[in-house]
């Protein structure tokens, strides 16, 4: 009996550098899964997302989120509380994804229940490589909620 190959998920992308955007993308492209990546600039277009706002009413609601910390308008903080804080969200695995390896951010993100944190590697294949792990870790291992 073979197992079926894994559905394509929605994945957000909360994050205001255009260089770790276009790693991430290089990333998502590269993997031979089809997941489908948003992205979004900062953190009061993160939640216009998730609550279908604006130019994303019909923005679909993800799978996994992979959260900056440090983001204009809302930071990764604020949003990241919102969406564990709110019922029709917090079920969403979010995946702080940010350049600080700060005790304090890293604790801060868990006791605010995110469900990874992975500090950015500054060298272009390793974050790639760790883009990949989580892509693959989060749609070959773990069983998401279905939409």
């Amino acid at each position: 009996m073979t197992t079926p190959p894994p559905q394509p998920v929605e994945v957000l992308l909360v994050e205001d550098d255009a260089g770790d955007e276009l790693m991430t993308r290089e990333a998502f492209e590269d993997n031979k899964i089809g997941n489908v990546l948003h992205v979004v600039r900062d953190g009061l277009e993160a939640l216009d997302f998730l609550y279908r706002r604006g130019a994303h009413a019909d923005a679909p609601q993800p799978d996994l989120i992979l959260l900056d910390l440090n983001l204009p308008k809302y930071d990764g903080r604020q949003v990241l509380e919102q969406i564990k804080s709110d019922p029709d969200l917090h079920h969403i695995p979010v995946v702080v994804l940010t350049t600080s390896s700060a005790e304090e951010d890293i604790l801060r993100s868990y006791k605010l229940h995110a469900n990874a944190y992975v500090t950015k590697p500054v060298d272009l294949d390793q974050f790639i490589r760790a883009i990949r792990q989580i892509d693959d870790f989060f749609v070959t291992v773990v069983k998401l909620p279905k939409r």
